[in-house]
């Protein structure tokens, strides 16, 4: 017990191997649990229960809020330092709280069920706030730096493989279950179960994972450490961009399944379908923006994926027009494409990049006060935007063009260009405040740094060894080939001599 316990001075290139294995296990029955227990079931889930806009945007806000427990979380990782002990245990109580939701309709009256589910909520998220703040910190001094973006991109795109089957899985056991039970909420009651199930074995690949001794040494001023991470002008930056970024994608994420199932009036199945295609291609770009984050930065990645992200939502307004319309499907599959090439990257760096500007050793102020700013952002951000929802239901703004035909007789032809309500506005908004964000990412440096241009030729030369391996049809390989250097104002040369130094390292992973 003892041994499990104790972290250790050193670790052998075996330790080291076994708890990336062990934290790759975890990685993807998180994964189970977060398909089972989170997304479109539990927002379909809080709908059945009579949850309005408001409401969702507090369900939204639970696990954001519940960021401010950082602050004793440091200081039980710094008194303790058993990173492992609380992440453990921290994890093991609150997985437990699935199950209360999994037996929600049936041991709850229904007027009490709403605020039962926020409070399991709160307690779920506030318990892993601490689990987190020691897991990314023993994570931080386990993983080796230079292999860091890669192992982080392999364990997602494995976990979100997985996640995307079982997504189909469990979607397709939700038609079939509300077909054969006439209370719909006991369907979503069992896979809760099953989501708790994957989570608490979970908990037993984290039990095997080796941590590391701490070798910061322990500070007698928690308020003193809490603001180091303020002081430092660099990191400062960063946290203003995690700050509005995690307040821009709030104001709107929370609100895609909402859309589809109340705006346009979608069946759980597309809904799900959809969800699908995005991990899909979440798969896809995980290595790609793995490796470019190696090689370049985190700062590359970010720059390249949070654009096509902010893309991504505003196209969401011009899905109606201003109902359902011919387009709006084929309009949905490119913004759940785009939507999954960009959350890989940012997903996958937006963390990291935190991980990387963390000095080693004193990594868990700086990874809490990121958590923090994030999640004070994130919780404000839902909340608002469930609050401006309501009220912009009884608001529109319309944009049409007319076409009249004053001979033999006058005649018109309306066209709607541009129509917002509801919902659509709050994602115009989210829109703005994104571009603002990324605008503030500039301004951090990171080491290693360079011109986002020569990470663009990197990501085009992953995609063409992609088309390469996965297509035989020559006109396919051949639109990755487009002189996009004349656009982005590189020279030739370069562009050549940057091209020539990824060939060169694709040619010794194609060896390797």
């Amino acid at each position: 017990m003892l041994t499990w316990i104790q972290p250790k001075d050193t670790l052998e290139s075996s330790d080291v191997d076994r708890g990336l294995r062990m934290l790759l296990y975890d990685g993807i029955c998180s994964q189970v649990m977060g398909v089972f227990t989170g997304g479109a079931f539990l927002v379909a889930f809080a709908m059945l229960l009579g949850a309005s806009n408001a409401m969702i945007g507090l369900i939204a806000a639970a696990g954001p809020l519940t960021q401010i427990l950082q602050v004793p979380a440091i200081l039980l990782v710094d008194r303790t330092r058993l990173r492992k002990v609380l992440v453990v245990t921290n994890s093991l109580l609150g997985r437990l709280f699935w199950l209360v939701l999994a037996a929600l309709p049936w041991l709850v009256p229904p007027e009490q069920r709403l605020p039962v589910l926020l409070v399991c909520l709160f307690a779920y998220f506030g318990l892993g706030t601490i689990s987190g703040c020691a897991w990314t910190s023993w994570v931080r001094d386990l993983i080796p730096e230079k292999t860091m973006g890669a192992y982080f991109s392999k364990r997602m795109a494995i976990a979100t493989a997985v996640g995307a089957a079982l997504t189909l899985a469990a979607g397709i056991g939700v038609d079939l279950g509300k077909r054969a039970v006439a209370d719909p909420l006991s369907v979503y009651s069992i896979l809760f179960f099953l989501g708790a199930l994957a989570g608490l074995v979970g908990v037993c690949f984290l039990g095997l994972t080796p941590e590391p001794r701490m070798t910061s040494p322990r500070t007698e001023n928690l308020f003193a450490l809490l603001a180091e991470p303020f002081r430092e002008r660099n990191f400062r930056q960063l946290l203003r961009f995690l700050g509005i970024w995690n307040f821009a994608i709030n104001l709107a994420a929370p609100f895609f399944v909402v859309y589809m199932l109340r705006r346009l009036g979608m069946s759980m199945g597309w809904v799900l379908g959809l969800s699908v295609l995005s991990q899909i291609v979440n798969v896809f770009f995980y290595p790609i923006w793995g490796r470019l984050a190696d090689r370049r930065t985190n700062k590359t990645v970010l720059t390249l994926s949070g654009p096509l992200f902010i893309v991504s939502i505003a196209l969401w307004p011009f899905t109606t027009m201003p109902e359902h319309y011919f387009l709006t499907l084929p309009l949905l599959i490119v913004i759940h494409i785009l939507a999954g090439m960009s959350t890989a990257g940012v997903n996958l760096c937006a963390s990291n990049i935190a991980l990387k500007i963390s000095p080693r050793g004193r990594a868990t102020a700086y990874l809490a006060s990121s958590s923090m700013v994030s999640g004070g952002a994130a919780t404000v951000a839902p909340v608002l935007a469930g609050l401006a929802a309501d009220w912009f239901a009884r608001q529109e703004m319309s944009i049409a063009a007319r076409w009249i035909t004053l001979a033999p007789k006058t005649s018109q032809v309306e066209l709607p260009v541009f129509n917002l309500r509801g919902l659509d506005f709050v994602f115009v908004i989210a829109v703005l405040l994104g571009l603002y964000a990324m605008h503030r990412l500039l301004a951090v440096r990171e080491e290693g740094e360079i011109e986002e241009k020569i990470g663009f030729s990197f990501l085009l030369q992953q995609a063409r060894k992609s088309v390469r391996h996965i297509s035989n049809v020559a006109g396919l390989r051949a639109l990755t080939y487009f002189p996009y250097a004349r656009l982005t104002g590189s020279s030739p040369k370069r562009e050549n001599e940057n091209q020539d130094q990824d060939q060169k390292h694709e040619s010794k992973e194609d060896a390797e």
